[in-house]
């Protein structure tokens, strides 16, 4: 993850996703589960699994910054069941989609995350999610993929 950060930070996306790739395929399910009864391994559990989210995170974005937004639909699907109150995987499945010529299922995608997290939490979208579904709404030309 390190190393990813790292070749982000220098420029370098194409080196970046690979690190986070590399490092996202050394997981191996649920951090010590069978150790999970006292605070400090509860705290690292917490830290690692928090760790993996970033990385997932970063290697979207990545993706996305390259325009493997058509690899990163089914992935963020899978994330999305996973965890299905994470906003940043709804927004960046949003991204994909529109990218991906599919304007209507990166709406629908929006739809999803009000009912789930309305269901679920008693809240509204973030600002964030919010703003991206006005810019898909509008076909904002910030969504397009930047062509240096």
């Amino acid at each position: 993850m390190r190393e990813g950060r790292q070749a982000q930070r220098a420029g370098s996306t194409e080196e970046a996703c690979e690190a986070y790739e590399e490092g996202l395929g050394l997981w191996r399910g649920p951090v010590l589960e069978d150790l999970r009864d006292g605070p400090i391994v509860n705290g690292f559990v917490c830290w690692a699994e928090q760790s993996r989210l970033e990385c997932v995170e970063w290697y979207v974005d990545a993706g996305l910054e390259l325009g493997r937004h058509r690899e990163l639909v089914s992935y963020l699907y899978a994330q999305l069941e996973e965890l299905p109150l994470h906003e940043a995987f709804y927004r960046q499945l949003m991204l994909a989609l529109y990218r991906s010529g599919c304007r209507a299922d990166a709406l629908s995608v929006y739809q999803s995350a009000r009912i789930v997290l309305s269901d679920e939490l008693t809240q509204e979208p973030s600002a964030a999610l919010r703003g991206l579904h006005h810019a898909v709404l509008v076909d904002a030309p910030e969504l397009e993929l930047a062509t240096v």
